[in-house]
């Protein structure tokens, strides 16, 4: 039985990169492009994780901060180049759009929480069009703690006035959906780059794409 089976939801919280946003990949492209010493395997871990503690990741791996900082500054200009203002931003990723649009038809609130700074998830939101179907919008660098702690999920439910437990959070990765199930919250977790945890897996109602998420909307609200 899916763990969402016996629930009911008033709202629904997003991560961005890697599920609303097919933008994980490029990033990833970039990084091993650009840090040829760094393996995919070093830069999954930073996947779901707000910037100071990919920092540290990141620095660990390439020998100090202060290389990491300059191919963080590297990738920036690049991403900017290619998805930034002037662009169409990243790509949606299948379903996304389909399903804000059934959630808005359906008079659901909507929030944003992801990992990334809260200046480029409006950004990013912006360009490809997403960003009015969301009310509250909020980034890794707004809360204290970045994912996999609760922190960010329960502001984002605190901006919808609701409890954690009403909301509903979409998820790629397994630092976010663990930080929303600490939270109180449902998961549905919609791997990107990376499969989800063992242990992770079992709480979450796991798709393959968020085009199968539809099919469950009357069961939830």
């Amino acid at each position: 039985m899916s763990p969402l089976a016996a629930r009911r939801f008033e709202a629904v919280i997003f991560d961005m990169d890697g599920l609303l946003l097919d933008s994980e990949r490029p990033i990833l492209e970039a990084w091993l492009r650009l840090a040829p010493q760094l393996r995919r395997e070093d830069y999954l871990l930073t996947v779901g994780r707000n910037r100071p503690d990919s920092l540290a990741v990141l620095s660990e791996r390439l020998g100090s901060e202060a290389a990491a900082l300059a191919l963080y500054a590297q990738v920036d200009v690049e991403l900017t180049q290619r998805f930034g203002p002037g662009t169409s931003g990243f790509a949606l990723k299948p379903g996304a759009l389909a399903l804000l649009q059934a959630l808005r038809a359906q008079g659901i609130p909507l929030a944003v929480a992801s990992s990334t700074r809260h200046a480029k998830v409006l950004e990013r939101l912006s360009l490809t069009g997403l960003i009015d179907f969301f009310g509250p919008i909020h980034g890794g660098d707004q809360v204290a703690r970045g994912k996999p702690h609760p922190d960010l999920f329960e502001l984002a439910a605190a901006s919808l006035g609701i409890h954690p437990a009403k909301a509903l959070v979409f998820e790629d990765s397994s630092y976010g959906a663990r930080g929303a199930l600490t939270a109180g919250a449902g998961v549905v977790l919609v791997p990107d780059l990376k499969a989800p945890d063992a242990e992770i897996a079992p709480q979450c109602l796991v798709l393959q794409s968020l085009d199968d998420a539809k099919a469950h909307l009357p069961n939830w609200f």
